[in-house]
């Protein structure tokens, strides 16, 4: 009691106080994962899963004297659930796999959309070395996921980002068409589109910036991949 949000002690004391419950589990042959105060118990059915959660509820209220989270606690299918920022997809075959789940991804781009902000005037060389701590750290947390697919969309979705500040960057139409001219643009389609008038995020995704500002561009400018 009274332990701060987040302190170092708090997972310890968890592990600590919590121990008589995973033994608890582990004599009644119960499948379960637990990280600190937080986890989560696979039963067969949902009938199990009732049973096993009052049961459980009794335990470590009533003996280990704790009060549970009856808010953040349910009964639900794995892949519904979020357990560390991760979660699973709907088995295939009798084979789930693990995935990130949708908060975490939609946290990371909100965290992305600070850093890529077009608003914020730093160089494009700082962004990226912020950007680069950013994706080692979060690509190693999650490096237990077993969808590609996601990392791929999001890559994709963050060099988007850089090249909407990097077609910002350029401001008059002279400079964009200076610069796309200088990355191989035919000097026509350069003026074309240095004096378009679309948005910056709809010509972040143009063809035009698709094959200048491209994959081998950014890994030039040092940008690493969550792949």
């Amino acid at each position: 009691m009274g332990t701060p949000q987040g302190s170092p002690l708090s997972p310890l004391l968890s592990n600590i106080v919590l121990d008589e419950l995973d033994k608890e589990l582990e004599k009644r042959s119960i499948r379960f994962v637990r990280y600190a105060d937080d986890c989560q118990i696979y039963t067969g059915s949902k009938k199990a899963a009732e049973r096993i959660r009052k049961n459980m509820i009794t335990f470590i209220e009533d003996k280990l004297k704790l009060k549970v989270n009856r808010e953040k606690s349910a009964v639900d299918r794995p892949w519904k659930r979020k357990f560390l920022g991760f979660s699973f997809t709907a088995s295939s075959k009798g084979k789930a796999k693990i995935r990130i789940h949708r908060e975490s991804i939609q946290r990371a781009k909100g965290r992305i959309r600070e850093i890529t902000s077009r608003k914020k005037s730093i160089p494009m060389e700082y962004r990226i070395g912020k950007l680069n701590r950013f994706i080692v750290g979060w690509r190693n947390y999650f490096r237990l996921a077993e969808t590609p697919s996601v990392l791929k969309e999001l890559m994709k979705w963050i060099r988007r980002r850089l090249r909407m500040v990097r077609w910002k960057e350029w401001k008059k139409p002279k400079t964009k068409v200076r610069n796309l001219i200088a990355l191989g643009v035919s000097k026509q389609k350069a003026y074309e589109w240095g004096n378009t008038r679309k948005g910056y995020w709809r010509v972040a995704c143009s063809p035009i910036l698709h094959h200048t500002l491209n994959d081998a561009y950014w890994r030039r400018m040092g940008l690493k991949s969550l792949i």
